[in-house]
C-alpha cells in the first residue's frame, strides 16, 4: 500500500509521516508513506493508492477527492485534531480503512 499526504510542504507533515511509518512498523504493515505539496498532487496520484489531505489545504479537498475517484484511488481529509496532535497511528488506521474500501 502506498500512501501520500498532501500538504502545503510544511515541516509538520513530514513529522506526521515519520509517526505514521513508526506505527506501520509496530503493526507489521508493509506500506510506503510520503508527503508532497498540493502542486504535486496530479503527478503523485497515479503512483499511490491513498491520498490524505492535510487540514491546512482542505480548500483543495473536494477537487482532490473527485480526481482520486476518477483514478480509482482513495482520498480523505485528515482530522484537524489528529493532525495537530500528530496521531500517526490513528491517521494510519484511516489510510488503511480507505485502502480496504477500494
Amino acid at each position: 500500500m502506498k500512501i501520500f499526504l498532501c500538504c502545503s510542504a510544511g515541516m509538520s507533515t513530514s513529522m506526521l509521516v515519520s509517526k505514521m511509518k513508526n506505527a506501520a512498523d509496530e503493526k507489521g504493515l508493509d506500506c510506503e508513506i510520503n508527503a508532497y505539496s498540493i502542486t504535486e498532487f496530479e503527478q503523485r496520484l497515479s503512483e499511490n493508492d491513498v491520498c490524505l489531505v492535510a487540514p491546512q489545504v482542505k480548500f483543495k479537498f473536494d477537487h482532490f477527492k473527485q480526481r482520486a475517484q476518477e483514478e480509482g484511488k482513495a482520498c480523505d481529509l485528515i482530522d484537524m485534531l489528529n493532525y495537530g496532535m500528530m496521531k500517526g497511528d490513528v491517521i494510519l488506521d484511516q489510510a488503511v480503512g480507505l485502502y480496504k474500501s477500494l
